[in-house]
């Protein structure tokens, strides 16, 4: 094996974290001895121990002289774990291949300096790419200090959301769905509009094997949601805040009982601040949003300038109609000049559906 091949090994292990270690990075790492793989690890869990001292719990004979391939920078700075870079060091080894550099001003270069002035050679760079997309999210959440937030859409080959009736269940198939989910368990928090949960009371959970449920956020302005809808039903088990500007203290208290956390906002353009809102709750920790609502929503988000990456499912259907709703609504854009524009289109096949991915640019 070579380099690449290690590093390749510690990304596939680093992904076994997803949805456990938010708001942390995901990370992975090898250790290599002799030209055998002697021991392995990942974060597994956000407060625990990080994936370089795991892989050096699971050696099988000692890291002495050994090399260590590790997707991310090693810390170098105390905070729920003790530095990895003192552990390296202190276990001997002489070798670190680094894939990403960490933005994180607590680290930032500091760790790869700290391991030099050790004397272990570091080399940097190592699957760059890979691994630099494998922490898309905490980059940005640890150089801005708000969520990194994906915009969700699936819709018609003919734009269409739901059908002229409202019905939207089901646009695309199975295995679209199934890949949904794994991007719930990948993100922190997942949004909708009180207009979905009122058409189509959703659970918002995340089915997946082993699933770590996000929390859910209902932006719902004026408290409309039913106190019998399945996110409230539900909110004693699995996170939810009511985010609303609503100050009718019955209808808060009555929401409260049943679990939800409310966050009360100001109002822009008709309906809560989505920029403020992106402010508390990064501020409390929640590194990213899947944005998953209706077609008022979807422009709120775009307008108010939160949304990062889209992702947007197409169907081999159509349902045609004008009053067929299509993905985004509003007003819309008067001039071509004026739209939102993405970047880094890629493509994806789930059976007949077709995923777009997106970089929105300037988000």
């Amino acid at each position: 094996m070579h380099d690449v091949d290690y590093m390749k090994k510690a990304i596939a292990l680093a992904k076994n974290g997803i949805g456990f270690v938010n708001p942390n990075p995901l990370v992975g790492a090898v250790i290599v001895k002799n030209g055998k793989i002697i021991g392995e690890g990942w974060h597994e869990c956000y407060g625990q121990p990080h994936a370089e001292r795991n892989a050096l719990k699971h050696c099988t004979e000692s890291p002495e002289n050994a090399e260590i391939y590790v997707t991310l920078e090693p810390c170098c700075h105390y905070g729920k774990n003790p530095p990895c870079t003192e552990a390296l060091i202190q276990a001997g080894i002489r070798k670190v291949f680094v894939g990403s550099n960490d933005p994180n001003p607590l680290v930032a270069g500091k760790g790869i300096q700290q391991l030099r002035n050790a004397g272990i050679e570091v080399f940097t760079g190592i699957c760059k790419e890979e691994c630099d997309k494998l922490n898309k999210i905490f980059f940005h959440y640890i150089t801005t200090g708000k969520p990194y937030c994906l915009l969700k859409i699936a819709m018609t080959a003919d734009g269409k959301i739901a059908t002229r009736s409202g019905k939207s269940k089901w646009i695309t198939g199975e295995k679209a769905r199934q890949h949904v989910h794994e991007t719930r368990k990948r993100f922190s928090a997942i949004l909708c509009g009180i207009g979905t949960v009122l058409a189509d009371d959703p659970l918002l959970n995340c089915r997946t094997e082993n699933p770590s449920h996000p929390t859910r956020i209902i932006c719902d302005t004026q408290l409309r949601i039913p106190l019998n809808s399945r996110i409230l039903q539900t909110a004693k088990t699995i996170p939810t805040i009511i985010a609303t500007s609503c100050k009718e203290n019955s209808a808060l208290a009555a929401v409260q009982q049943t679990g939800a956390e409310i966050l009360q906002l100001p109002i822009s353009e008709g309906h809560v601040d989505l920029s403020v809102l992106m402010e508390k709750l990064g501020n409390s920790g929640i590194d990213s949003v899947l944005i998953e609502g209706g077609a008022e929503i979807h422009e709120a988000a775009l307008h108010s300038g939160i949304v990062q990456h889209v992702q947007i499912y197409i169907a081999p259907k159509i349902f045609g109609g004008v009053s067929a709703k299509s993905a985004v609504g509003g007003s819309g854009v008067a001039e071509v000049s004026e739209a939102y524009s993405l970047s880094s289109p890629e493509i994806r096949r789930y059976d007949e559906d077709i995923l777009l991915d997106y970089d929105v640019i300037g988000g």
